[in-house]
This record gives structure tokens, sequence and C-alpha cells, in this order.
């Protein structure tokens, strides 16, 4: 890591502040995960449900530290050729039949085959060289001058022979390029995997990163990412919306709602110019919460009770009554 990136992060503290100021409002176990990281220059294997905010977190981080960010979403079959290298085949075609031509009128006064092999030899090759190279995410993390954020997103739904393909990155910050060699990076990346535990990744794969699961935040945080995201939701909606979700996330569901959900239904209700809570609102807006159809009549069914103590928790007058 570059000695800039370094003074940006003194402390846990100024990582915290420095997320923050990018958007994302963490608590202190994902602080402290993020600046043991940047300090031990060691990957971070971010787990969690879906919409809890790991990829939020690389791209945030990428935003504070004033670093590029270079994403590859995995995906099963993903191999070196798309997450590393491939040759530009075109460029190396066009170049044989230069190097045909050229050789072609430099072997016109070889005396014998010995001749043409000195010449031959003398020739510098570089048809697998970087000048035919296109480089894919990984490559470019480890090119970059001044670094980059690397996001390995959803590195369970690689295959397995894709996760063991990645331990010298993760390791040594180089990879082996058969063709040209050992590429060292220029200036270790921040690498950040994320996984939503898909599939159990190898106890290789774990040695070589901090961990770091995110879960679902309870009632004050999340209440906090709302003023963050969506600054236009009054404090009582915000509050009462937040513990509508809270609630929601201990009913026996096929999908949880996760943060992200939070945040797009304070949007909806915003567009609907609500105020607080009510049952019909909630019911007609369920849809952005909920994604199955099991779950929906579930929270309809349950809409009203939730929605009563929703608005009982949230409403200052009330908890003051109470």
């Amino acid at each position: 890591m570059s000695e800039n990136t370094l003074t940006k992060v003194p402390d846990i503290a100024a990582v915290e502040s420095g997320l923050v100021s990018a958007g994302y409002i963490p608590n202190r176990q994902i602080a402290t995960a993020l600046f043991l990281a940047l300090r031990l220059q060691k990957p971070i294997l971010v787990e969690g449900p879906a919409g809890v905010g790991k990829t939020e977190l690389a791209k945030a981080a990428a935003q504070f530290l004033d670093l590029p960010l270079i994403r590859m979403q995995c995906y099963e079959g993903l191999d070196e050729s798309k997450a590393l290298y491939e040759w530009k085949y075109g460029k190396q075609l066009l170049y044989t039949q230069i190097l045909k031509d050229k050789l072609g009128e430099s072997f016109k006064d070889a005396e014998d085959l010995g001749a043409a092999m000195k010449k031959l030899n003398s020739v510098s090759d570089i048809f697998y060289s970087f000048d035919f190279l296109e480089p894919r995410p990984l490559l470019r993390a480890l090119q970059l001058n001044q670094g980059a954020v690397l996001l390995v997103d959803e590195i369970d739904k690689a295959d397995e022979e894709f996760e063991a393909f990645l331990l010298e990155i993760l390791s040594d910050y180089q990879v082996t390029i058969p063709e040209i060699g050992t590429v060292e990076a220029i200036v270790p990346p921040v690498v950040l995997l994320t996984s939503n535990n898909t599939r159990d990744l190898g106890d290789a794969m774990k040695r070589r990163c901090l961990h770091l699961h995110i879960g679902y935040p309870e009632q004050k945080l999340e209440e906090r990412i709302i003023d963050s995201r969506v600054p236009g939701v009054n404090e009582v909606l915000r509050k009462q919306l937040v513990s509508f979700v809270q609630q929601l996330r201990t009913i026996d569901l096929r999908k949880l709602p996760s943060v992200s959900e939070t945040i797009d239904w304070a949007r909806a209700l915003l567009l609907l110019h609500a105020n607080e809570l009510d049952v019909e609102t909630v019911q007609t807006t369920l849809n952005v919460l909920l994604k199955f159809e099991g779950d929906m009549q579930t929270g309809h069914k349950r809409a009203g009770e939730l929605t009563y103590k929703a608005v009982r928790e949230g409403t200052p007058a009330v908890q003051a009554a109470d």
C-alpha cells in the first residue's frame, strides 16, 4: 500500500469516518476489519446474506481511499482467460504476417540454413509479451501504479478450481503467466471477496483472508443507514419503517428483507409522500420488501399487527405516554 493511502488510515476511527464520508455507515466490527486489512495487507472475506452491504463496503472503501475500484463478478465456469488475461489474437496474426514479410527480405542474402538461423535468433521475440496481452480485472489490479480496491464479488458462485487459482494472488499479490513469468503487484491492491454462503469455501482460501460477517443491522444502525441514504425521510417515519422491517425479519420467511430493500422501501414511501406508516400504505408497498408470493401472503396477514407495533415504537408521543 502506498504511503499516501496509509496516511488516511492512522486508526480505526479514521476508517470509520472515511466510510461515513463515502455514505457507508459501518459498525465497529466492519471498521476494525478494514483497518486491519489495510495495515496487514491481507484480503477480507466478507460473508453474510445478500443485500446487507458487502459490495457497498468495497465501493465506499475505494471512494474514501481515493483508489480505483476494479470489480470482478464471479459465476460458474469463470476461468483465468476472463479473470486474469487473454491474448490479442488479431494483433498477433497481424504481427505474424508482418514478421513473415520482413524475414523474407532479411533471409535473401543468407548463404545457408545456419546463417538463416542466426538471423532468426537475432530477431526479438515479442509474440508472447505484454504488447499482445489484454489484462482482465485481476491483472489490472496488480498493474496499477497507485494501487486499487479489488472486489471479487460472490466468490462462492465460482468453481473450486477458480478458487484455487486465486490463492497465489491472495497470498503473494502476484500471478504466474506461463508465457511471460511471474507478475508482481506494483502496489498490493486492497482485496475484498464477498460470499453469500451458497457453498463452503476451502480452508486454504479462508487462511489467507481476514473474516468479516455482516448480518442484519440493529435498529439504531439501520436508522442511521436510512438517514444517510434517504435523507428526505422524516424521523418519525424512519423509526417506524425500520421497526417494521426489524419485525419482518423475526418471521419465518423464504427471504428476509435486507438493508438494500429497507432503503428501497424508504425511497418508495418518500415518493408516496408518506409521513408515517399506515396499514393501507404497508399493504400496497410490501412488494418492495418481499420477493416471493408465499412471503407476500404472510406479510399481508401480519401487516396490521406489525404496523400497529411499529407506529407505537416509532412515534415519540406514544413512547412518552408509555
